[in-house]
């Protein structure tokens, strides 16, 4: 599960992180054939909807395929609509896509084949649950829990951020796809909608103490291989199984992160029960 996460870095900072050249495309593209670039200010509580930023391979190929080129930084709407959605707003239920069904999915296959993308985060957010009897329990998903919501419900929330500790992007594993709003004109750029979906998997054993899920992230030497539209279903398979979870850092953070309605730097500040300023570790 991935619903929340938080990226501070500008255009420039981002490029440097991602090995991007300054421009890899003409300023004026068609939004027909790439996604725009916007210029977004940090965001510390990113929630389903907002525009992200988004790192591209090869030109997305189809009717309007491109000649390949180097790796580029777009912004796409998080929440992905397919191309055959009636209504944009499909989106808010297509946050974060299973690994393990991603190949098969209608709303999924065909993106996760030849349009994948890695969305920079400082961190993610995770709740764990904690009983009205002060136990604690992982959080779990609707799609593997049929009590999740009532679980949910009589349940606080502790919130966690997961990032790597020496301040590298995280590289969260995506898929886009390209929509064409029938309610707008066709010379109009926004009637082009280009959105995106994070990959999840089953959380690895460091981190199944607060979810039952977590996002993939795609560790730099597997960079090239996931925004290849070459690369082959077994290497595919591989990479949604190799986030780095051992190199991870996990930090309790305040619940101020729970409402969207905050978006402060400090959101990503760990908590300590001691007081003193050492972030919780893994182990």
């Amino acid at each position: 599960m991935c619903g929340r996460y938080a990226q501070s870095r500008n255009v420039h900072q981002l490029q440097l992180a991602f090995g991007l050249p300054e421009q890899a495309l003409p300023e004026e593209t068609d939004p027909r054939a790439w996604p725009p670039l916007e210029e977004l200010d940090p965001d510390y509580n990113i929630s389903p909807g907002r525009p992200v930023y988004a790192v591209l391979g090869p030109p997305p190929q189809g009717e309007d395929r491109g000649e390949p080129g180097p790796r580029s930084l777009h912004t796409l709407r998080w929440g992905l609509v397919p191309s055959w959605a009636k209504d944009r707003n499909i989106g808010y239920r297509m946050i974060n896509a299973r690994s393990e069904t991603i190949a098969d999915k209608p709303a999924f296959r065909t993106a996760f084949r030849r349009r994948r993308c890695l969305l920079p985060a400082d961190a993610y957010y995770e709740w764990q649950l904690i009983g009205r009897d002060g136990t604690v329990q992982a959080s779990t998903s609707p799609v593997t829990d049929p009590h999740h919501k009532k679980r949910k419900a009589k349940a606080d929330k502790k919130p966690y951020s997961i990032h790597y500790p020496d301040d590298r992007p995280l590289a969260l594993a995506g898929i886009f796809e390209r929509w064409r709003d029938p309610e707008v004109a066709e010379d109009d750029p926004a009637a082009w909608v280009w959105s995106c979906a994070v990959v999840t998997t089953e959380a690895a054993p460091e981190l199944a103490h607060i979810h039952e899920r977590m996002p993939v992230v795609v560790p730099p030497e597997d960079w090239a291989a996931w925004l290849d539209p070459a690369t082959g279903a077994d290497e595919l398979a591989h990479l949604l199984q190799d986030t780095p979870a051992e190199r991870f850092e996990v930090d309790e953070v305040s619940t101020d992160v729970n409402s969207i309605k905050n978006n402060r730097p400090d959101l990503l500040e760990p908590l300590s029960d001691t007081g003193g300023d050492e972030p919780q570790t893994l182990f």
